[in-house]
């Protein structure tokens, strides 16, 4: 009885909780692999565990083995993603099933000598359910609340591996530890002072500090793309405050010209009137190139506007990209030009990168349009972008939605074939203060 009790602990439950431990591996790395092959696993880990007959520790770094031989073979995932799920999954199971081992050798005492015996097996199956029970809770709150941030920033992966490691490694030498107090008495038997108790509360207190490593872990990162983006935003708006610089030197420069038109065209007419018709051409081409440096490739009414579109259109026409722009906005509108800026700058970049994705002699071209009507402007950008590619919303795009939701507006994007449009809504303030 006691063999079969051996081989149904050893290889059937082992082979469960193998099978166990790689499905939520698996699911950690956000990788499908086909059904058998997780029983394929299962039966190799622990035909490899039985037949190694390795210690703990040694055990341990074994099943991590085969679960990254896993992740790379099966899931075709990274080294990196692949080493830090292993030992995160192992140790959870570890961790969990010593609670539990802990908790049920606390209870066990408790029953009557009777009933001892038989309740070996109950405790020794209920604790296997338990343990697994607790395992797949634990592997869900990782993969609900942390999984995407390590998987996108694997990088940092050290910053838990190693204090994972380092729980593991304190958890099993205090387990050497306090299996290891013995006393012998005097006839010759062995008697082992185990506190289970304690070993709960050593117990209990790793899994927490595994999940307030993760929750650190995941703030920790929360911080760097927040700085990140802080950072990006910071020199958008150095960039956007160079172009309102450069528009007010426009307009000073163009309210300098409109003052002394009225002194060009005295002059052209004295020369003409003197006969001096060659002098006279080249005054008007004088003025024309004056007139060239002070125009805009897209005109909107919007001087800050008008040297935004016209760099970014300007960068665009220069990589063989078709534009045209027909954008009017009344100066002034009621909107912040740094907003409006901030939604055209990210939108205009975004276009000018899918364009530059085109295989060439495919069509590339960037469209602005928008205008005012009623209580509302609005602007429209499409351009041209590889259809087999995934449109991906990134920092820009959330630039825009920020700006967007700042005028308690709204926006869009669609998709036609090879063709992206961005819709953008903005309620003018003065007007939605009317409203109210």
């Amino acid at each position: 009885m006691t063999d079969y009790i051996d081989f149904f602990s050893e290889f059937v439950m082992g082979s469960v909780e193998m099978l166990f431990l790689f499905y939520f591996f698996v699911k950690l790395l956000r990788k499908k692999v086909r059904s058998y092959f997780y029983l394929l696993f299962a039966v190799f880990a622990t035909v490899c565990y039985h037949f190694v007959r390795v210690d703990t520790i040694a055990g341990f770094a074994l099943v991590v083995l085969l679960l990254i031989a896993g992740g790379i073979l099966l899931c075709h995932a990274e080294f990196k993603s692949s080493l830090l799920y292993a030992a995160l999954v192992v140790e959870i199971m570890q961790l969990c099933y010593g609670i539990v081992k802990s908790l049920l050798s606390v209870l066990y005492p408790l029953m009557s000598v009777a009933f001892q015996d038989m309740a070996g097996m109950v405790f020794m199956l209920s604790g296997e359910l338990i343990s697994l029970l607790l395992s797949g809770f634990c592997y869900y709150m990782v993969y609900r609340h942390f999984s995407c941030y390590i998987n996108t920033e694997i990088q940092y992966m050290y910053l838990v591996f190693i204090p994972f490691l380092m729980i593991f490694i304190m958890d099993e030498y205090i387990n050497s530890v306090i299996y290891g107090w013995e006393i012998i008495e005097d006839d010759g038997t062995t008697q082992y002072l185990i506190n289970h108790w304690q070993l709960l509360i050593i117990q209990l207190l790793g899994i927490s500090s595994l999940f307030c490593i993760l929750y650190a872990y995941k703030k920790l990162l929360q911080n760097f793309r927040l700085n990140m983006e802080l950072s990006l935003l910071e020199q958008e708006e150095r960039s956007l405050s160079r172009y309102v610089e450069e528009a007010k030197t426009h307009y000073e420069k163009t309210k300098s010209f409109r003052h002394d038109i009225r002194n060009h065209i005295a002059v052209v007419r004295e020369l003409l009137q003197n006969g001096k018709t060659q002098q006279a051409l080249h005054y008007i081409e004088d003025m024309e190139d004056i007139a060239k440096e002070l125009s805009f490739p897209c005109s909107t009414n919007n001087p800050v506007v008008d040297v935004l579109v016209g760099n970014k259109l300007g960068i665009a026409t220069n990589m063989g990209i078709d534009v045209d722009c027909s954008l009017l906005l009344p100066y002034p509108c009621g909107l912040r030009d740094i907003d409006i800026c901030i939604i055209l700058s990210n939108a205009l970049d975004n276009a000018i990168h899918a364009c530059k994705n085109i295989s060439s002699g495919a069509e590339k071209y960037i469209h602005v349009s928008g205008r005012i009507q009623g209580d509302f402007l609005m602007m429209e950008i499409g351009n041209s972008f590889q259809g087999k590619e995934m449109f991906k919303k990134g920092t820009g795009l959330s630039n825009i939605k920020t700006a967007v939701e700042k005028y308690h507006g709204a926006m869009s994007i669609k998709t036609h074939g090879t063709e992206v449009v961005l819709n953008v809504l903005l309620i003018i303030p003065q007007r939605l203060e009317n409203r109210n």
